[in-house]
């Protein structure tokens, strides 16, 4: 079996974000997306912190450290890009100003509900900050995560065990398994990855999956 690589995991989101599209990048493995999009595409890319118009992640050396992403990631800017107020930022977020984000998990549920600010254990932050807006302003939640955690246990599950970020909000996942989409009818195997069959794909998830309408391995 063929696990993808989180690189691997980021450059099948950014097949799927359209041309035209506003987009903005979660915090951690997520801003990976910003070093795979389709350079015949004009995608645009949106930091909660003020700025869009983001690029991709400098090269080593040549950071610019007044230039960052939400995660203090060091950026780089394409022409046209514009900076502002947080205020601003957030106005964009919970407008529905924005195509698609695309966030890490912790959990997602049968229903879309997505649970990715924190576990319960001690020391976790304190709360769920911008998360929370980005989940329900989006047009759509795109979700980048391992199918399952470093014990073995399903990610997908059919009721999160922890603390919610958003009710419903999920579109699709992207796990280094499979790509699922979660629709009114419950979730569905768009492809999941060389070597495994959909009955293993089926036993590594906590919910309920059918086949999509033509989907297969990839």
């Amino acid at each position: 079996m063929n696990r993808r690589t989180r690189d691997q995991i980021a450059a099948r989101i950014a097949r799927d974000i359209p041309d035209g599209a506003y987009v903005n990048l979660g915090i951690g493995q997520p801003t990976l997306v910003g070093n795979h999009l389709p350079p015949d595409r004009e995608i645009v890319l949106h930091s909660e912190n003020g700025l869009l118009g983001m690029g991709p992640a400098p090269a080593k050396g040549a950071e610019d450290w007044d230039l960052i992403n939400a995660g203090k990631q060091a950026v780089t800017t394409l022409p046209g890009a514009a900076f502002f107020h947080h205020a601003d930022s957030f106005a964009m977020m919970r407008g529905g100003h924005l195509d698609i984000c695309v966030l890490g998990a912790f959990q997602v549920s049968a229903f879309g509900d997505l649970a990715n600010w924190s576990t319960g254990e001690p020391g976790a932050i304190p709360a769920v900050g911008g998360a929370m807006d980005l989940a329900i302003g989006a047009r759509q939640v795109f979700v980048m995560m391992e199918h399952q955690t470093k014990q073995g246990e399903p990610k997908i599950v059919e009721q999160c065990s922890y603390p919610l970020t958003g009710i419903g909000c999920v579109s699709r996942i992207y796990t280094d398994l499979a790509v699922v989409a979660v629709t009114a009818h419950g979730l569905e195997a768009v492809e999941w990855v060389e070597g495994l069959s959909f009955e293993e794909l089926c036993a590594r998830t906590g919910a309920p999956l059918r086949r999509a309408d033509g989907a297969g391995s990839a």
